[in-house]
């Protein structure tokens, strides 16, 4: 929970082993440890364990558990969530739909699970550029959570943030700006500065002013999120590794390449030792970096 993979992963892939000897491979709680060691591998970037565990760990509940038990449904949206994580939204986008319908049967309409399945399907709709299903799915999502949740709670804030980044994946910043300003306020309020969704709120905020061209604010706002990440959930977690890619970019963006090309390569370097080899920000950085370099060297090219 607070981004220590190095000592998670080891401890429930240590927990699986164990409860599979002790309880059996058929135990519910051996279920719930394989799924958590999958959602782990995610986590950090390793689909190519994360995925083959979700899909073990949904046949697995639906033979033991029944297909309709709520831990089967979270097992299948798990499953659809790492189809999409890795852009295979031909698998993750039906199996996100199927989840929905089911949870609306079995859990109702206004279940915190199923709020948080439509929220899914809506970001999976935005994941393939399907704006027209996606914002409504989206709004309607964010008004049942306010009547069901509540203003503040923490997953109607998620539900806020993922509105407004419909609003800006459409262009329309003059939505998404002020609702990702209220969401990071009411973030710091409820949760606390250092909360990692906070780090969330303000690292989005922080790519919305880049996107309108303000890096006035954007800058020290990367900059801040980056100092906030490190303290807080280490050096070396995903997140942080992407706050300091991003801020790498905007100094690109302002044309500061002394301290963009080392940032660059200090995260690439990072990023190879800590992620899997493919995962997509390595990719993403090595070609940040290079063209980075390319600017910087006149005979580049």
């Amino acid at each position: 929970s607070v981004g220590d993979l190095g000592r998670a992963i080891p401890l429930s892939e240590q927990t699986l082993t164990d409860r599979v000897r002790v309880l059996g491979a058929d135990h519910p709680n051996t279920l719930t440890s394989r799924n958590n060691l999958a959602y782990a591998y995610e986590s950090v970037g390793d689909l190519g364990r994360a995925i083959p565990l979700s899909e073990q760990t949904l046949t697995d509940r639906v033979r033991v558990l029944g297909a309709d038990h709520p831990n089967t449904l979270a097992s299948r949206n798990n499953l659809a969530y790492a189809y999409r994580s890795v852009g295979d939204l031909g698998r993750a986008i039906p199996l996100f739909e199927q989840t929905l319908t089911d949870t609306e049967r079995v859990l109702g309409a206004d279940h915190p699970r199923t709020l948080a399945s439509r929220s899914n399907l809506a970001a999976a709709y935005e994941s393939v550029g399907d704006l027209g299903r996606a914002i409504p799915l989206f709004e309607q999502t964010l008004t049942d959570a306010e009547r069901v949740l509540g203003a503040d709670h923490p997953d109607t804030l998620t539900f806020r943030s993922n509105l407004a980044g419909a609003y800006r994946s459409v262009g329309d910043l003059g939505r998404a700006i002020p609702l990702f300003e209220q969401t990071l306020t009411d973030r710091v309020r409820v949760l606390g500065a250092d909360h990692p969704r906070t780090l969330t709120s303000r690292h989005i905020l922080a790519y919305a002013y880049m996107s309108v061209g303000d890096l006035g604010r954007a800058i020290p706002l990367f900059e801040q999120t980056l100092t906030d990440a490190e303290r807080v959930l280490g050096a070396d977690h995903p997140r942080t590794l992407a706050s300091r890619h991003i801020l790498a970019y905007a100094y690109r963006s302002v044309g500061d390449l002394g301290r963009a090309i080392p940032l660059f390569e200090q995260t690439l370097t990072d990023a190879e030792r800590v992620l899997s080899p493919d995962h997509p920000m390595i990719a993403t950085l090595r070609a940040n970096m290079e063209r980075a370099r390319s600017t910087s060297d006149p005979n580049a090219g």
